[in-house]
């Protein structure tokens, strides 16, 4: 029997762990709308789920409220000084490191949830912040995967820049502890996002980055500010699909499913029907490699990325007998939370957020226990990339959420975490669920692949019938196989609007919860 999503009539949470989702539904039973819900189960993540996530990431957001769209840029930029030449100078190199603390970008998250609480929240944030505080200050169980995660870091993070980490994380094996952590949370509680971006926390991040090099200053955390933006969106057969602007990648579902919809699919789970996905996503991957960058510094509109027209003009490169060998780009590691709530009064949040590379750079606060994103790794000092660095510019991200709409009404509220593999997976899932017509939690479920940009070789779950993985390795693709449920393909959760309330999913690659009421 095809696993089936959870129904709910009033309301729900979906996120990639169970004690986040847990805090999410206790926010929504206590009264509190999708906005409380989905702010508190990501405060938690940020503690259970620090090698994920957390208070020194970023955070992107579509919300439904109303018949209205909204969606929120909470992710931070380079620091004012980051010109190209002194990025060079300071780094030593021409090459980006992946981690250390020239990679860290001004973390946007602790903004971006005052903001949301300020505009649509009916809860404070101290009120959502109770079950995290707990959590950080008096400790929790770990988990295989968060054990899998300290011990697959502490390699990564000898450098002297990563002391700190070590302190708090290296050797825990059980009942993980952070309780400087659990001081930063009280603060924001007591002060506002003030104390973080020009108060002790602000002096004490900056002062930690600087004393390593890196060119952040106090005045880049005080003068950061997140964005209400426009959602770009594309049609997919009958429904409207709904994806974040650059400097976020979700074009790149867009203009893949673009090109698909032109194209003979072949039967469900067929070689025919994978071998077209796949080379659909190379095209867009591509594509985001040459022009996805801060929207301020986009030389080419994403109106015209994600145009039928440009992928009439795509769809012409797809040879449906043999893999496509685009030029190579960059790889973008997967390190990222999805979650996604709805209430009762039909209010629906798809939110995302990250420290990208698992704990991110490997710089952790001292005193305060905030593991500082990497993101400033996927710039480039090549200055002829588009995604060049430059001052106070914002990196491209791989982070997108989702919705999507059947007429002028919600439908699926949708995203995953995975890096490279998130456009990817939004491709794979939505193909399952609209043009197979399949339950939101058996597709989520459903074995899936992720291409590597920077050589165009596909990994697939070994679940897969044998005849697609031979039979793609006959059309030319470097096929390479890997468990059932593997986490690189990312963790996906979604809820989608049914007669009589909400169905909703999470991915097992994951050790998430889809609860509600």
């Amino acid at each position: 029997m095809s696993p089936q999503a959870k129904r709910f009539p009033r309301g729900c949470v979906a996120s990639p762990h169970y004690l986040a989702s847990a805090a999410g539904l206790a926010a929504l039973a206590e009264g509190g709308n999708a906005l409380d819900a989905a702010i508190a189960t990501n405060l938690t993540l940020g503690v259970v789920a620090s090698y994920m996530c957390g208070y020194g990431g970023d955070l992107f957001t579509i919300i439904y409220k109303d018949g209205t769209l909204y969606a929120y840029n909470g992710s931070g930029r380079s620091s004012a000084n980051a010109t190209l030449d002194a990025a060079r100078a300071a780094i030593g190199s021409d090459v980006m490191p992946p981690r250390g603390p020239h990679t860290v970008t001004v973390p946007g998250a602790v903004e971006a949830w005052f903001t949301l609480l300020d505009r649509f929240g009916t809860r404070s944030f101290d009120q959502l912040a109770r079950t995290p505080i707990r959590y950080a200050r008096d400790g929790f169980p770990l988990t295989n995967y968060g054990r899998n995660a300290v011990r697959g870091s502490a390699p990564i993070f000898q450098n002297e820049w990563a002391a700190q980490w070590r302190s708090i994380y290296g050797g825990v094996e059980d009942v993980l502890v952070q309780s400087e952590l659990a001081r930063t949370i009280e603060w924001l509680c007591e002060d506002g996002p003030d104390a973080y971006y020009r108060g002790p926390i602000a002096e004490a991040i900056a002062s930690t980055l600087q004393a390593f090099g890196a060119l952040i200053d106090q005045d880049d955390l005080a003068n950061h500010h997140g964005d209400w933006v426009e959602p770009i969106s594309s049609t997919y057969r009958d429904r409207t699909i709904y994806e974040f602007p650059p400097n976020s990648q979700g074009f790149a579902a867009l203009e893949a499913l673009n090109i698909v919809e032109g194209l003979e699919l072949g039967a469900p789970e067929s070689v025919d029907r994978h071998h077209v996905l796949i080379e659909a996503m190379k095209l867009a991957l591509a594509d985001r490699e040459t022009h996805c960058t801060d929207g301020e510094h986009m030389k080419l509109h994403v109106s015209e990325l994600i145009s039928k027209e440009w992928a009439d003009e795509r769809r012409r490169d797809v040879d449906l007998q043999r893999a496509s060998t685009p030029a190579p780009g960059r790889a973008a590691v997967g390190g990222t939370i999805y979650l996604c709530a709805a209430d009762d009064d039909g209010m629906l949040v798809s939110l995302i957020q990250s420290n990208y590379a698992g704990y991110g750079s490997g710089v952790t606060v001292p005193g305060w226990g905030i593991n500082l994103q990497n993101r400033g790794a996927f710039f480039s000092l090549d200055p002829g990339h588009v995604n060049v660095i430059a001052p106070s510019k914002r990196t491209m991200h791989t982070l997108m959420p989702a919705m999507a709409f059947k007429g002028d009404d919600p439908w699926l509220v949708f995203g995953s975490m995975g890096g490279d593999g998130q456009a990817q997976t939004h491709l794979q899932v939505f193909d399952r669920i609209i043009d197979d017509g399949r339950d939101i939690q058996d597709a989520i479920t459903a074995p899936r692949w992720v291409v590597s940009p920077n050589d165009w070789s596909v990994t697939l779950e070994s679940r897969f019938p044998a005849e697609v993985l031979s039979g793609l390795a006959a059309r030319g693709h470097d096929v390479r196989a890997v468990d059932s449920y593997d986490n690189g393909m990312g963790h996906a959760h979604a809820i989608e609007l049914i007669d009589g309330g909400y169905a909703c999913a999470t991915d097992p690659r994951a050790e998430g919860a889809a609860v509600g009421l």
